[in-house]
C-alpha cells in the first residue's frame, strides 16, 4: 500500500514560523511534523511515500530527500501553484497507481496507529475517512457518522457531528475523469456521501490540528512533557 502526504500548503497562520521553512517541517518533540508521519508510516510497513510541495518546495526537498534517511521511498510532486487538497492528489496519481491509498494531511499531529487503514476494505466505497471530536476552533465539525458511515449536515441524518482529521484511505476511482488543476477534496467527498460511497470511523487516539503558532508550541511543549508516551 502507497501514502500521500499532502505538503503543499503556504502555511500563512503559521507566519512568521513559514516564512523561510515549509509548515512540514516546522518541528514539535524535536522532529518536523511530516516525518512523525514518515515515520509511522515506515513502522507498518508502508515505504512508498508520495509528497507533493510547492511553497518552500526546494527546502521541503532537501531536508527528507529520496527517503532513505528514514528507509522509505519518496516521490516528489512540485506545484507552481498550490492545487489545494484534491488538485494535488490528481497531480500525483501517476505515483500512485490505480488501488487504495493512504492519505495525511502533513499539518496535523496524531498518535493515532496507521495500522489499522491497512485493514480497510472500500470495496465498492470511495474513502474511509478517521474523524475526531470536534476541536475548540471548528465546534460545528464537518460530517456526521453513523454506524460506520459519513455524511454531509445536508442530509440531516441522525448521528454524531465529527471533524475530519486529515487521515484518510483513498480509491484514486473518486479522481475518474477529472482534470488536473486547482480543486479542493471536500466537495468530491461530500458528492461521494450523497452517493453512499464513505465510510469513516471516530479515532480514539490525540490529535492534534497545528493551524497557529499558539497550537505548534503547546503540542510541543506537551509531547517534551511527555504527555503522549
Amino acid at each position: 500500500m502507497k501514502a500521500m502526504i499532502l505538503a503543499a500548503g503556504l502555511g500563512n497562520r503559521m507566519r512568521p514560523l513559514t516564512l523561510y521553512k515549509p509548515k512540514p517541517l516546522l518541528e514539535v518533540g524535536g522532529k518536523p511534523l511530516i516525518v512523525w508521519h514518515i515515520e509511522k508510516l515506515k513502522a507498518i510497513g508502508v515505504t512508498e511515500i508520495v509528497i507533493n510541495s510547492a511553497w518552500l518546495a526546494d527546502v521541503l526537498i532537501g531536508a527528507l530527500g529520496d527517503g532513505s534517511q528514514f528507509g522509505v521511498d519518496i516521490r516528489w510532486t512540485r506545484e507552481l501553484e498550490g492545487l489545494e487538497t484534491a488538485g494535488g492528489i490528481i497531480n500525483a496519481l501517476p505515483l500512485l497507481g490505480t488501488d487504495p491509498f493512504i492519505l495525511v494531511n502533513g499539518d496535523v499531529w496524531t498518535t493515532f496507529d496507521f495500522a489499522s487503514l491497512l485493514n480497510v476494505q472500500l470495496n465498492d466505497d470511495l474513502a474511509h475517512l478517521v474523524l475526531v471530536e470536534n476541536p475548540e476552533q471548528h465546534p460545528k465539525g464537518d460530517f456526521t457518522l453513523d454506524a460506520g458511515r459519513a455524511y454531509t449536515f445536508e442530509q440531516e441524518h441522525a448521528g454524531e457531528s465529527l471533524t475530519y482529521s486529515g487521515v484518510a484511505v483513498i480509491d484514486p476511482e473518486m479522481f475518474d475523469g477529472l482534470e488536473a488543476g486547482k480543486r479542493p477534496l471536500a466537495p468530491l467527498l461530500k458528492q461521494a456521501m450523497h452517493d453512499g460511497k464513505i465510510t469513516a470511523e471516530k479515532m480514539q487516539a490525540a490529535w492534534v490540528d497545528v493551524g497557529t503558532p499558539e497550537r505548534l508550541s503547546a503540542l510541543d511543549l506537551q509531547i517534551r512533557e511527555g504527555m503522549y508516551v
